[in-house]
């Protein structure tokens, strides 16, 4: 469960970052999905209690297009005075849980953008100039475009890493396994196209730690 999850950290044993990094987690909020919001700021208070002073990180929404500032929910880079740092987190802790409380009782957007949502994450990470960077993505992986949204183009995720979190199996999943299966090795094929140093499914919420993994 994520209750011990968040335990395994409290009591001290969290991965240590030795160089600062930014993390730019993005959560869906489109269709049945928002309601998973609530699981997400979980997730976003785990990932905010293992980070140190220097080190940046910022939340934005998926829903129908996703390709602007004006989805980031809260940003931040982390002050190197603790004290200061602590603050920081709080606040931004305050400001996850404004959005999941509106989030929840809403409707979710009806279309879903996530390439918007990483040609977004990617920008932003890149301008922090964080050694390590990574996208996290709170999503069932399901992108639905409307007619007017371009998304089909190469992009660049060079130096970035991604992990999709929280992979939900829908209903067409359950009938037949192939089209989850095929859904996640697209994008996988498309974040290593792009670049990406790595892409990793992570669906055990009891092993968050494993957003943090270093591999190679």
């Amino acid at each position: 469960m994520l209750v011990a999850a968040l335990a395994w950290f409290a009591a001290g044993c969290g991965p240590q970052a030795s160089h600062s990094q930014a993390i730019y987690m993005l959560v869906d909020t489109s269709g049945t999905y928002a309601k998973e919001v609530g699981k997400a700021e979980l997730v976003i208070r785990y990932i905010l209690g293992n980070l140190n002073p220097g080190d940046t990180f910022a939340v934005g929404r998926v829903k129908s297009r996703s390709f602007s500032e004006k989805d980031i929910v809260a940003k931040v880079s982390l002050s190197k005075d603790p004290l200061q740092a602590n603050a920081q987190k709080k606040a931004f802790s305050e400001q996850i849980a404004k959005f999941s409380k509106a989030t929840s009782g809403n409707q979710g957007s009806r279309y879903t953008d996530i390439t918007g949502g990483v040609l977004q994450a990617a920008e932003f990470l890149n301008e922090a100039g964080a050694r390590r960077k990574t996208i996290v993505i709170f999503s069932d992986m399901q992108e639905d475009l409307d007619q007017q949204t371009v998304r089909d183009f190469p992009i660049k995720l060079n130096g970035i890493g991604l992990v999709a979190l929280n992979v939900t199996k829908l209903s067409a999943d359950n009938m037949d396994p192939r089209r989850y299966l095929e859904r996640i090795e697209r994008w996988e094929r498309k974040a290593r196209t792009a670049g990406a140093t790595d892409w990793r499914v992570v669906n055990d919420m009891e092993h968050l730690e494993r957003v943090f993994e270093k591999r190679g």
